[in-house]
């Protein structure tokens, strides 16, 4: 329904409750969805004036198309296909967790690609940090220093990119322009936060705030959402700032990063006291060596804009010593309590890990609340940058990617059975794949990561963590995780890679909600090679090719005990010895049949049938070692069809995300 209380939004409720809303409309589409003005076909019109309040849309004659909510309470837009008969959805929403409301609390950003999705605005921090630290993010932020109306001090910070807060209590004024609407929010001492009605011809009209901002989400493309001016106290606005810093009692780092200073810390001012903690680097055997804060400084230009790579829980910047070595420095956000775990958890894990495939960790720096990891630099950045930035055409051969996968693999396989601890990554993902000059991916943040010890194959949680797409329905659903839940992982990055497509936020041309619904469809109906990557173009090999998308598959298969172990991927994936050949036929041409008992006893039997030579060791997963024989037997004896197919024809992964 539309809601016309502050800026009139469409909402969606159960009962009396609201359960999503798609932000205000912005001159050329509501801020919380994006993709409006990319449907072709579709005319959308919001009218708001005195008179009327009104929102519609009309298609072009050929085009039928009903907005519908299914029975899950889940909204979906379908295009009718003529000739087969079907509604294609090509849009649906809550689409995420930063969908469903409230999803963070007052003053709090929501972002799906991080973990966690939750973050206080720059100048708040967390209003109940014991609660953050469990994910639980339901009370937000609470500002950091109080606003200095009397003096006039204030600024305001500039979040770009956003699904405007809730304006339920927002006030509008469409005659003013944007330099107005700041000017009467700085008049007001109880303002918190303004933006401009309309979008359009560099903004216009304008919504003030005078309450929390609650339900404020950030998208990461440039193309996506609108600005939000939030009021911030002088202290906390951060250089560069239009603030008065005549009382900043810290030595400012200057607009031109090469012209920049090591910061003169006030050392009365415990925050910056050197010397806390560090046992978190040297204790436990790790021998870690230790960089003090103003040798990173150094290294970071002061951690200058033009030198950040990225913000998450850490914003991460490039650097270099003194030696000429190229470093990354992840720094933690101290207003993500949270992350301190995951530091501990980093540092203890990846110090003992080394592998060509795993990022290396070279330093530690602790000083009094600043808590810093220093890796190798990684100069082509993450997989998710190839995959999904903007310009990416032609930038993959099938060969790089290729090696990217076996790559993936092996650091997995490390973790998983060859290190000295045996470790589940938990947060698999294209954005933690960080890859070198040669295109050699590095598995990296190891912040979720859990070791398992002895005879230990899975483990349980209440807090789960990890990136939704990745993870594994056991896991999503029950906080179950082993091996297995990184396998899954790993088959949607491989199905990702292949594609060019991402497993969630994707509007397929068919009614596939997400991508490994859409892999597996098209791999029943033979055609596999439709869904590779066009940018590729056409001289792959076509074995290899078709290897990966059914081993993709295999791993992403609902049933944990149904994935293969990361043993038999690899030799799946090599596809060098006529094992890993059966391997692979045997698995893909019976997705989601039987049952593994049943399974078991025909992969056996298939085998036979193609008269394995005796003595040839099989491994498709533990459990599935066979020593065949040489019996032969007909393949319509081995194929006893009186089992009925325990999945046949259901989406892969029925799982909602």
């Amino acid at each position: 329904m539309l809601d016309i209380h502050g800026d009139p939004e469409l909402v969606l409720c159960e009962g009396s409750k609201k359960v999503y809303r798609t932000g205000p409309w912005n001159g050329l589409r509501y801020s919380g969805i994006p993709g409006t003005v990319s449907y072709v076909g579709f005319n959308f019109s919001f009218i708001n004036n005195k008179k009327e309040i009104s929102y519609s849309f009309d298609t072009r004659e050929s085009i039928l198309s009903k907005l519908a909510v299914n029975q899950s309470g889940v909204l979906q837009r379908s295009l009718w296909v003529e000739g087969s008969g079907i509604w294609n959805i090509i849009w649906y929403a809550p689409m995420d967790q930063c969908d469903y409301l409230p999803p963070c609390g007052p003053f709090a950003t929501c972002n799906p690609n991080n973990s966690p999705i939750c973050d206080c605005i720059q100048g708040f921090k967390p209003k109940s940090p014991e609660k953050w630290v469990y994910r639980d993010a339901a009370d937000g932020c609470a500002r950091k220093t109080q606003l200095d109306c009397k003096n006039g001090t204030d600024g305001f910070l500039v979040i770009p990119h956003t699904k405007l807060a809730d304006t339920s209590n927002a006030t509008v004024d469409a005659s003013l322009s944007l330099e107005e609407c700041k000017t009467v929010c700085l008049s007001s001492c109880v303002c918190t936060a303004y933006a401009p009605a309309d979008v359009r011809n560099g903004g216009s009209g304008c919504i003030i705030w005078t309450n929390e901002l609650t339900d404020l989400r950030v998208f990461t493309s440039n193309v996506y959402g609108q600005d939000l001016y939030v009021r911030l106290a002088a202290a906390d606005l951060g250089p560069p700032s239009t603030a008065s810093r005549k009382n900043n009692k810290w030595v400012i780092i200057l607009a031109q990063c090469k012209r920049s200073t090591i910061p003169a810390y006030d050392r009365s001012n415990q925050e910056f006291a050197a010397g806390t903690d560090l046992e978190l680097c040297q204790g436990n055997d790790l021998e870690l060596p230790l960089l003090d804060l103003n040798t990173v400084a150094l290294a970071t230009n002061n951690f200058c804009r033009a030198n950040k790579l990225g913000r998450w829980l850490w914003t991460c910047f490039k650097g270099k010593l003194v030696d000429g070595q190229e470093i990354a420095v992840k720094r933690l956000s101290k207003t993500s309590l949270q992350g301190l775990d995951e530091f501990k958890n980093e540092v203890m894990l990846i110090a003992k890990l080394q592998h060509r495939n795993l990022v290396r960790l070279l330093f530690c720096c602790i000083e009094g609340e600043e808590r810093m990891l220093v890796y190798e630099y990684m100069p082509n950045k993450s997989l998710d940058f190839f995959l999904f930035g903007e310009s990416k055409d032609g930038v993959l051969d099938w060969q790089t990617r290729f090696k990217i996968i076996m790559g993936i693999a092996r650091g997995l396989l490390y973790l998983h059975q060859d290190s000295r601890l045996r470790v589940i990554h938990r947060d698999l993902k294209a954005s933690n794949i960080l890859l070198d000059e040669e295109m050699n991916p590095k598995i990296s943040d190891f912040g979720m990561a859990r070791i398992f010890g002895g005879d230990d194959a899975e483990g349980n949680t209440m807090r789960v963590v990890g990136t939704i797409g990745y993870m594994s329905p056991e896991y999503a659903m029950d906080g179950i995780f082993s091996q297995k839940s990184d396998v899954f992982s790993f088959g949607v990055l491989v199905l990702e890679i292949m594609t060019r497509k991402k497993n969630r936020g994707v509007y397929l041309a068919d009614s596939h909600t997400n991508l490994l619904d859409h892999v597996w469809s098209s791999w029943k109906e033979g055609n596999s090679l439709q869904i590779v990557d066009e940018s590729m173009g056409y001289s792959y090999p076509m074995n290899e090719v078709m290897r990966c998308i059914e081993v993709g598959l295999l791993c992403v298969q609902n049933n944990p005990e149904d994935r293969p172990f990361m043993s038999s991927v690899l030799l799946m994936l090599s596809g060098d010895n006529k094992g890993s050949s059966d391997t692979v036929a045997w698995e893909s041409q019976n997705l989601g049949r039987w049952t593994p008992g049943e399974a078991k006893r025909r992969e056996y039997q298939w085998k036979l049938d193609r008269n394995v030579t005796k003595g040839e060791v099989v491994a498709p997963s533990p459990g599935r070692t066979v020593t065949a024989g040489t019996r032969s037997t007909s393949v319509a004896e081995a194929e006893d069809t009186s089992s009925p197919p325990v999945r046949a024809g259901e989406p892969l992964v029925p799982v909602p995300y």
